[in-house]
């Protein structure tokens, strides 16, 4: 009997506290800029994000347009190719490093960028 005390206890305080999986914060974004050779800029539409990654306003130099929150995609390697300019989507932060070939053409983005993973809601 004790015995099953003791597992009744422990099954509480693991399913209650430290055996949970942790949740990772989905976000909403925007690809505002498909710039040539993945030179993507985007948006955050929904979530809270540490305002120190984004760039509060940044305007693009070749259209005139100026954008809020947004950020220099760092994760070419892993981002859908069917996401076109003006698509919302969701995400994760993604730290992975990417070692992929992209063509070296420029087009402007914001001076910061995040690693992202495109996910299902």
């Amino acid at each position: 009997m004790k015995r099953l005390l003791y597992l009744g206890v422990i099954f509480l305080l693991c399913s209650s506290v430290s055996c949970r999986k942790s949740q990772v914060a989905v976000f909403k974004g925007k690809l505002e800029v498909a710039g040539i050779c993945m030179n993507y800029t985007v948006s955050l539409q929904e979530g809270n994000i540490d305002s120190n990654l984004l760039v509060p306003q940044w305007t693009d130099s070749v259209t005139g347009l100026n954008y809020r929150n947004v950020f220099r995609l760092g994760s070419p390697c892993t981002f859908p190719a069917g996401i076109r300019q003006g698509d919302e989507f969701y995400f994760i932060l993604d730290k992975s490093p990417q070692n992929c070939a992209v063509c070296l053409a420029y087009y402007p983005t914001p001076p910061k960028s995040l690693g992202i993973k495109v996910v299902q809601p």
